[in-house]
């Protein structure tokens, strides 16, 4: 991708040489042929061709970010308070209805 912005550099310089060189043509002439053929495109194709990288950067910071809020709750919550997590203990759980009572 470098090879294509040095050449596109490279040719848009060229063509500012030549219009600051013709008879013609004036210095104000080549910076603006510089600018606006090859500095301001170049700046948006390359500004949109780094978006997946932009992005990939800012997911992985978010991932450190969440990974390290959840440390930080888990090394604070004190060793006495009850876990979230599901009882996982090996017993079995009592019966989730309750037996039917029979008159006598």
């Amino acid at each position: 991708m470098y090879i294509v912005i040095i050449a596109w550099l490279y040719v848009t310089l060229m063509m500012a040489v030549a219009e600051a060189t013709n008879t013609t043509g004036t210095v104000l002439g080549a910076v603006f042929t510089f600018l606006l053929y090859g500095v301001l495109p170049l700046s948006l194709v390359v500004y949109l061709m780094n978006t997946p990288a932009r992005r990939r950067v800012l997911k992985e910071r978010e991932a450190e970010a969440r990974d390290a809020a959840r440390r930080a709750a888990h090394d604070a919550a004190p060793a006495t308070q009850a876990s979230t997590a599901p009882d996982t203990g090996g017993e079995t759980p009592a019966d989730a209805v309750a037996p039917v009572r029979e008159k006598t």
